[in-house]
């Protein structure tokens, strides 16, 4: 079930350059990083440890507009995400919640070959980036 949810992908490289890479790969791939949310941070701030786990929101204008246009409730699963975070062996891992998730909660749209563009553009980015 969770591979229909999401894709993952496993690196050698330290969290920090990790990340640092899928912002610039979202960039020279046409989209956007509209916030990255620190989690351990957050959580430390409440008296709470973890690992690092950063949340890193993207977003390409055009195909947001028109997944919008077939569709207003696609905005419930925007914008795309991809978590990174530190395992417990001390590997990283990138996972993308993938868009073409969102195409078969909602058949009646007719996103299938928009989320498929999309989420195979934002595999390249992981892919790139670890």
């Amino acid at each position: 079930m969770m591979d229909k949810l999401a894709y993952t992908v496993h690196s050698d490289k330290p969290f920090d350059e990790v990340v640092a890479n899928i912002e610039n790969q979202t960039a020279e791939n046409q989209f956007r990083v509209l916030a990255v949310h620190d989690v351990k941070q957050t959580l430390a701030e409440k008296g709470l440890e973890r690992k690092p786990l950063k949340i890193i929101e993207v977003c390409n204008a055009k195909f947001a507009h028109e997944a919008l246009g077939r569709e207003v409730n696609v905005a419930m699963f925007m914008p795309c995400k991809f978590t990174v975070y530190e395992e417990d062996n001390g590997k990283t891992a990138v996972t993308l919640a993938r868009p073409q998730m969102i195409a078969e909660l909602m058949p009646q749209a007719g996103l299938d070959d928009l989320a498929a563009d999309v989420e195979t553009t934002l595999k390249k980015v992981m892919e790139s980036s670890i």
